[in-house]
């Protein structure tokens, strides 16, 4: 497992972390300001839309401070579209893999652009995109996600161009086809990269797609741009966008940074509830890296405890054992500068994005508070607590 380096420009809670009940999810308003401002820079300097991609983050308790920001959402099909219809409130872009035709009459009144993932998908719904706009009711704008097949992803479950990955139409496969009616361009080709990747994939997309580009409205760069990390290059990425604006002659481009807007702005507190004299000891938490934060197995990746250290960094080492029955379920390669205590509260940095979207209540473990603390108030408050009807009501 790797620890991302950007995990260490979160600082401490400001909140006293021995006054909440554990486990929770607790993101500081101030923090999710910062990124939003920044984000909201790229909006205003390089004359594009940034939007919120929901998959990576949707605690729709924060839209009231991020729709002062941002343009709108991206959607990663029907329920997805919905929440940012009626929670957020501003404009809606959907994407996926492939659409049902139910789900297709209930996204057609709420969305503004929509990305087909095939041409045999786009011709499905073209009829029904038409027929609407002929009725004179509203209907979003189409476009198509094409595969740029330029990949600089390490992990191969994250890179959307892999070989033989099903996200995105290849050039080849657009050669001698109808295009007409195609309003919009899709790519995405990012995860937690910088300005200088999306440069190179934006080359790979003007050499394979360039009657493409011509033709269509908008343009829509996807996700992946870490350009809230404190050593982003925000002025080349402005350049480059601008540039791309001028060259192509389009007015309509957008981002859709999900991680880049709760990076480093939440934390997962937990409690240390016994510790195992394994070698090295196993400290057993009241959560679960398999069900609440299941990137670290994913990905991999070691998370940050703040105040813990790497393998060797202090003299006391530990591995961090979650509640499933899961042998797995654990993460290696913790040091602290004192033993750990039974009932010594632990402070995971960087909890924001990609954890409240994927936790998983397997084993009927408990699902951690979700909660926000607002510096300007000093108020801690939990907007969500789990019980046992949700892990109920999830089955049948």
């Amino acid at each position: 497992m790797f620890t991302p380096p950007h995990v260490f420009d979160q600082p401490s809670p400001a909140f006293d972390i021995h006054q909440i009940d554990t486990p929770a999810f607790v993101v500081d308003l101030e923090l999710l300001r910062k990124n939003l401002e920044r984000l909201a820079l790229v909006e205003r300097e390089a004359g594009v839309k940034v939007l919120l991609a929901l998959k990576g983050f949707s605690m729709f308790s924060t839209f009231g401070l991020a729709r002062e920001y941002l343009s709108g959402c991206c959607a990663s099909g029907l329920n997805e579209a919905l929440l940012a219809y009626r929670e957020f409130g501003k404009e809606v872009h959907v994407y996926a893999p492939a659409f049902k035709p139910k789900e297709m009459q209930q996204i057609l009144p709420i969305a503004n652009h929509i990305s087909f993932n095939s041409l045999a998908q786009w011709r499905k719904f073209r009829p029904i995109i038409e027929a609407v706009r002929a009725a004179g009711q509203h209907a979003p704008s189409p476009g198509i996600r094409v595969n740029p097949e330029h990949s600089e992803v390490e992990v191969s479950l994250y890179d959307p161009c892999s070989p033989g990955c099903r996200l995105g139409i290849r050039s080849d496969s657009l050669s001698g086809q109808d295009l007409s009616g195609i309003e919009g361009l899709h790519f995405h080709a990012l995860c937690e990269q910088g300005s200088d990747v999306l440069e190179r994939v934006v080359g790979a997309v003007e050499k394979r797609f360039p009657k493409l580009i011509e033709q269509v409205d908008w343009v829509n760069m996807g996700g992946g741009h870490h350009i809230s990390r404190s050593d982003y290059d925000l002025e080349r990425l402005i350049h480059l966008l601008k540039a791309f604006k001028a060259r192509w002659g389009k007015e309509q481009i957008y981002l859709e940074p999900g991680e880049a807007v709760g990076l480093n702005t939440g934390y997962l507190i937990a409690e240390v509830l016994d510790i195992v004299p394994t070698h090295p000891p196993t400290a057993i938490l009241d959560l679960s890296a398999s069900a609440h934060m299941p990137d670290t197995m994913e990905m991999p990746y070691r998370p940050h405890i703040i105040g813990g250290g790497m393998p060797g960094e202090f003299p006391h080492e530990y591995t961090m054992g979650g509640m499933t029955c899961l042998a797995g379920d654990v993460l290696d390669g913790f040091s602290f500068p004192q033993p750990l205590q039974v009932g010594q509260r632990l402070v995971f940095a960087d909890m924001a994005h990609y954890t409240m979207v994927k936790t998983t209540t397997f084993n009927g473990v408990h699902h951690p508070d979700i909660a926000i603390y607002d510096p300007a108030k000093k108020e801690y408050r939990v907007v969500r607590r789990f019980r046992y009807e949700d892990f109920r009501d999830k089955l049948s």
